[in-house]
């Protein structure tokens, strides 16, 4: 059983109903999301939506576990969720977020989905969190300053919340991605696999925008450092590190304000699998995109079996070596 068993069902589920004509390549990606993933959730961010817009209801398993919406409502506020927040747009990291399950006595899926839509070749910014390949439920909690997502994904998912290592199991990152949206001729949809932006550790690449930061500043006002000092400054900035401490409020003496960084993040050509780089991914196509290191025959036969038209290849990521895709052609 594959970690990501979650991804692969929803990606199955994107072409079932592409196929049956229930979402388009022009429909909103949400609108996609919630009718490939069905029951399969554990945290929604726009509730809001997804219950208004699109009839879909995530609290609708948990709803029929109590007698009446009365009880539901005072159960829920028990659990730290107000009547308010059921049906909200909490503008919150990640958008989606899949239910775990327990295999062999461990934690499984649970992955997370973030929606990249774009209306050009490039893929949308990052504007909450550096894309990974893994994130757990208390990096999430931080990085959002709130604990929202997983007071949430805690009620949904269960009993299973209460495991000893439910807020510390690394969560496989999967980002839904849309190029050219709205134009037929040219779309690009692809559900690509976190290791295919994270090509180095996300500790380093926080170090090394810190160390890029302060030589910058250092060459602009014209300030010499002596080497032995700027040697110090630098093994001091290697431990600048850990993305959940600078996202976190920080409270500075005789500040009346509490500042926090969001790091953002742009996606360099050669880490889009929609781009020229890669021009084995083609156009008016829905694709599966997965590191080669977690590829195998299983995988193959899995979703070979469900989607017998599926193509299955590599190609060479620029920078972070070979990728799977599985591509359907709409």
């Amino acid at each position: 059983m594959y970690e990501f068993a979650d991804a692969v069902d929803f990606y199955i589920g994107m072409i079932d109903a592409l196929k049956s004509g229930i979402i388009s390549p022009r429909s909103p990606l949400e609108e996609i999301a919630l009718k490939a993933g069905k029951d399969s959730f554990a945290y929604i961010d726009n509730r809001r939506d997804a219950k208004g817009k699109y009839d879909y209801d995530l609290w609708r398993i948990v709803k029929s576990q109590f007698e009446d919406e009365e009880q539901f409502v005072s159960g829920i506020k028990s659990k730290g969720i107000t009547e308010k927040l059921l049906y909200s747009k909490s503008e919150r990291f990640p958008d989606f977020m899949f239910k775990v399950i327990k295999h062999e006595d461990k934690l499984t899926r649970g992955s997370l989905l973030e929606l990249k839509d774009s209306k050009g070749g490039s893929i949308a910014s990052f504007n909450s969190t550096l894309p990974t390949k893994y994130k757990s439920l208390e990096e999430i909690d931080v990085i959002n300053g709130k604990n929202l997502v997983s007071r949430v994904a805690s009620i949904i998912d269960g009993e299973l919340s209460s495991e000893r290592f439910y807020r510390t199991f690394e969560r496989r990152c999967f980002y839904l991605v849309r190029t050219h949206a709205g134009r037929d001729d040219k779309v690009k949809i692809s559900v690509v696999d976190g290791s295919f932006f994270e090509t180095v550790p996300k500790e380093h690449l926080i170090y090394q925008m810190f160390l890029n930061i302060l030589h910058n500043h250092l060459e602009k006002k014209e300030i010499k450092i002596p080497p032995e000092t700027l040697t110090q400054l630098e093994k001091a900035l290697s431990h600048v590190t850990d993305q959940t401490i600078i996202a976190s409020s920080q409270i500075i003496e005789k500040a009346s304000v509490r500042p926090r960084l969001r790091i953002m993040a742009e996606v360099h050509s050669e880490g889009n699998p929609h781009s020229s780089f890669y021009p084995e991914v083609l156009e008016r196509s829905l694709n599966f995109i997965v590191g080669a290191p977690v590829y195998g025959k299983e995988l193959v036969e899995v979703i070979s079996q469900r989607i017998p038209d599926i193509e299955v290849f590599t190609i060479q990521h620029k920078r972070n070596g070979e990728h799977v895709v599985f591509q359907f052609r709409f």
